[in-house]
């Protein structure tokens, strides 16, 4: 479904990379008087960080948000109750980029569920239908918990564990050949199947567990061959993100603008986009030929090297 040509896309790679620097430069003095953000550490810089994190973390199986976490203590962002309360938000809001990215990267099967939506094209119509029975059980149950998770699981000694945990279970797979059963397209999901998924991702509200992972491990469960498994986890995560999304600004978008301003937080999700579409299109081309391993491989040893810098009061 990605056939972008590569000349466009680094038209809009360059283009981007300028703005972002534009912005940083020349927009963040231009309003300084509208922010305080750089007194409380959200500089354009680090702004980018989070961005560039945020984009190549998002749809890899690694847990964006257990890297963002850790971005966020390592660079001291937060360090008062409403500065933190608006990083934790911006944290959810800068998939704002990586939504972007999807959009790009899979217009032509977009287009086909609208095909569907309007009767025009009867697997648009099955795909569509399946990405809502599977959004719905995660929207209900985050709608529910999403708070008691921000406030009691955003620690990184839980995340480091969830890193673990998921990478010993895709190296394990992986030792079993499970991720290369699968035969069935996208289309063949069952709408039961569809929900399965929608409450497997809601495991994911755990961070560290990883959304991407746990959609495409309960996608091959029901049969769908890795790349189905790879592209619906990515759409469904573009309807699954598009709702967090907006439901975070909706709380906490104003005071995000409050203490960082404007063109801080958008450099972050310019480089948000830059980097998912990077990194949506190397997973695509690497699982084509390569190991899923290597993703279990990188949980364990992040998830390892966080809990030894815990101990030793490093981060």
């Amino acid at each position: 479904m990605i056939k972008i040509r590569r000349d466009i896309i680094l038209t809009i790679g360059f283009a981007a990379v300028a703005l972002m620097f534009f912005l940083g430069f020349f927009g963040e003095k231009a309003f300084a008087q509208d922010s305080i953000g750089a007194s409380d550490g959200l500089t354009f810089w680090k702004a980018m960080v989070l961005g560039v994190i945020e984009g190549l973390t998002e749809f890899l199986p690694i847990s964006s948000t257990g890297h963002l976490l850790a971005a966020k203590e390592l660079m001291n962002l937060g360090q008062t109750e409403m500065s933190e309360q608006a990083i934790d938000s911006y944290i959810i809001s800068i998939q704002i980029g990586a939504i972007f990215a999807i959009v790009v990267l899979y217009k032509n099967r977009i287009l086909q569920m609208y095909e569907g939506l309007r009767g025009q094209s009867e697997t648009g119509k099955i795909v569509l239908r399946n990405l809502a029975a599977a959004f719905v059980p995660t929207a209900v149950i985050g709608f529910f918990l999403a708070d008691s998770v921000k406030d009691q699981l955003y620690d990184l000694e839980l995340v480091s564990y969830a890193w673990i945990v998921g990478g010993v279970c895709i190296l394990v797979a992986h030792g079993r050949k499970w991720f290369r059963r699968g035969r069935l397209k996208i289309e063949d999901l069952s709408f039961r199947g569809a929900i399965v998924v929608g409450l497997a991702q809601a495991v994911a509200l755990w961070p560290g567990v990883s959304r991407s992972l746990i959609t495409i491990v309960a996608l091959v469960a029901l049969g769908l061959s890795l790349a189905a498994a790879v592209e619906f986890s990515f759409l469904l995560g573009l309807v699954t993100l598009s709702a967090a999304t907006f439901y975070e600004l909706s709380q906490d978008g104003e005071n995000i603008i409050d203490l960082f301003g404007y063109w801080t937080p958008l450099v972050g999700l310019i480089a948000a986009f830059i980097s998912a579409a990077a990194s949506v299109k190397w997973m695509v081309s690497w699982l084509e030929n390569k190991s899923f391993s290597v993703f279990g491989f990188y949980r364990v040893v992040i998830g390892v090297l966080a809990i030894v810098l815990l101990s030793s009061d490093l981060v």
